[in-house]
């Protein structure tokens, strides 16, 4: 909100970049980025009808404290404790009998995925696709044009996206440097037999990259797939993606893009501290949190990010990007439905959190160095 601005964060259109010293600055280009979300800006009140949703609009203080009033309405009646603890005890559930339903059919591939988040990329590999990006813009004579078809190809799921879910988020990128994770295998003070743990890991999928990539959530693999896209063509990479909903998982794996030689699929709850990961600790470069967080109980969200900083290299990153605070999907909701602050479940059972922007700040500032 207004106060996050007093902060000495870096702004870019709908993102919130927390930079970690010694990175690079992000790349900088003297126009708006092409990708549908993050960039529409409403320059011209007459094409208000032009999307269903537009970036950075302010409030009014009258807009604002209606938007208030609508979500403190829709908070008086909580759910029973009984039937919140079904819902976090059968979470998993919820979100296979979601994807039984739709399958890879409710979402879009988020192809903007590296116009939002170039970080997902080496560097080198960010470089070319920049390359790559003006060149092609050199050849284009109508610029606004060059993106009209992938405008169309998010129309239809957007518009479901709206009515079910909501249209909006708090949009936020981090860099994340996991300080306290110095300590070699050789250090466990639980006093495993490291030899054995060694080989173990030797033979993790994926141990031959150099540089490595885990999506959290990765439902249908609407994220994977683009991502897959590019890394096929970028020798030394490896992407990890998991979920706890063992159905999504397997719409991933059997989709006909997905390459083990690339990619390592795997169901996997972050809520579980005691769960392995199919590899170990500080080799990941980049974790991608894209409207995960939000579907996790609100007091075992830090455990989640403690557990994922475990993971990244020092210096490694984690994007994010969520649900914003008075999103309409939030001031839709009928009494009934809220579980506590924010924090509410769906007809169908899943459960969704709306955000500010310090939320996530405060979850990753013990692994940052912001300036």
């Amino acid at each position: 909100m207004g106060s996050l601005n007093k902060m000495n964060f870096i702004i870019r259109l709908s993102a919130l970049c927390l930079r970690k010293s010694k990175m690079q600055q992000r790349h900088q280009s003297s126009r708006r980025p092409a990708v549908p979300l993050g960039s529409r800006i409403l320059t011209d009140p007459s094409k208000v009808f032009e999307h269903n949703m537009w970036d950075h609009m302010q409030w009014s203080q009258e807009e604002e404290e209606n938007a208030k009033e609508k979500a403190a309405e829709n908070s008086l009646v909580k759910v029973q404790w009984e039937d919140q603890d079904i819902y976090e005890r059968e979470a998993s559930k919820y979100w296979n009998e979601f994807y039984k339903t739709h399958k890879n059919n409710f979402f879009k591939d988020r192809n903007w995925l590296f116009l939002e988040f170039p970080e997902i990329l080496p560097e080198k590999r960010r470089e070319e696709l920049k390359t790559e990006e003006r060149s092609s813009e050199h050849t284009k004579t109508n610029s606004t044009n060059v993106f009209s078809h992938k405008n169309e190809m998010f129309e239809e799921g957007e518009k479901y996206w709206e009515k079910n879910y909501g249209g909006g988020s708090t949009s936020v990128q981090g860099y994340v440097y996991n300080k306290n994770q110095a300590k070699s295998l050789t250090d466990d003070s639980q006093g495993k037999n490291c030899g054995e743990e060694l080989d173990r890991l030797e033979s993790f999928p994926g141990s031959d990259a150099t540089y490595r990539i885990l999506e959290v959530g990765c439902g249908a693999g609407n994220s994977v797939f683009p991502i897959l896209k590019v890394l096929c063509n970028t020798p030394g990479t490896f992407l990890y993606c998991c979920d706890f909903a063992s159905g999504a998982v397997e719409l991933v794996k059997s989709h006909s893009s997905y390459n083990s030689a690339w990619c390592s699929a795997f169901v996997h709850d972050v809520c579980d501290d005691a769960l392995p990961y199919p590899f170990p600790d500080e080799i990941l470069d980049v974790i991608l949190l894209v409207f995960v967080l939000s579907t996790i109980h609100p007091d075992r969200m830090q455990g989640v990010v403690n557990r994922l900083a475990k993971l990244l290299k020092p210096g490694g990153m984690l994007l994010f990007r969520d649900y914003g605070r008075y999103d309409r999907a939030q001031l839709r909701f009928k009494k009934g439905h809220c579980l506590s602050e924010n924090f509410y479940v769906r007809g169908d059972g899943t459960r969704v959190y709306f955000f500010t922007k310090a939320k996530p700040t405060q979850m990753l500032v013990p692994y940052l160095q912001i300036h």
